[in-house]
């Protein structure tokens, strides 16, 4: 379990270093002090190991947004305080982590598309029960609505990170003004 958590860690580092291309298993192994057989040992292929660290980073995201959702700070009052709610943390995990935004936005293998997809899917249907709870959507909102609010929120920060390595900072404030006028027209 720690050769595996050093690899993986390893990973991690070099990702949000050098990025995509430098994380190479061979690197991998390098940085990690482990022999490239032995890497092969605990992980197939190299997508196991991005998959392994996206599996950490949704985990850390699962946590931003039960933060966010069960928050006793100051309830939004308008649809615009609930999406800078959501958006701020997320935004600060993706700043925190290069590593994260290397693998969340680029759909460079199917195993980490569909880790994506589920997180949106299952953070979707928590969003739409928080809006709808605070009366900021209204409840016959099709869930549709958020899931689609989340793809596009991810189109915005893909876009974001490309254009700047820390998140362009216009980009996201357009990410927040269609959030919220999408989400408006089916508010209460």
């Amino acid at each position: 379990m720690e050769r595996r958590r050093a690899i993986v860690d390893a990973a991690e580092a070099l990702l949000g270093e050098r990025g995509y291309e430098a994380a190479t298993l061979k690197a991998i192994g390098e940085r990690a002090g482990i022999p490239i057989a032995s890497v092969y040992h605990y992980f197939s292929d190299r997508h196991e190991v991005d998959a392994e660290i996206l599996r950490r980073h949704v985990d850390g995201l699962g946590k931003v947004f039960a933060a966010v959702l069960q928050s006793s700070a100051p309830e939004p009052r308008t649809l615009r305080e609930a999406v800078d709610a959501i958006v701020d943390p997320v935004l600060a995990h993706f700043r925190r982590h290069p590593s994260c935004t290397e693998l969340w936005f680029a759909g460079r293998h199917d195993l980490l598309v569909e880790q994506v997809r589920a997180f949106d899917e299952e953070q979707a249907g928590k969003t739409w029960q928080y809006l709808v709870e605070r009366n900021l959507l209204a409840a016959d909102t099709p869930r549709l609505v958020l899931l689609l609010a989340f793809e596009v929120a991810n189109r915005f920060l893909d876009v974001a990170f490309r254009r700047d390595p820390a998140g362009d900072d216009a980009v996201i404030d357009e990410a927040r003004t269609c959030l919220t006028a999408y989400l408006g027209t089916y508010g209460p």
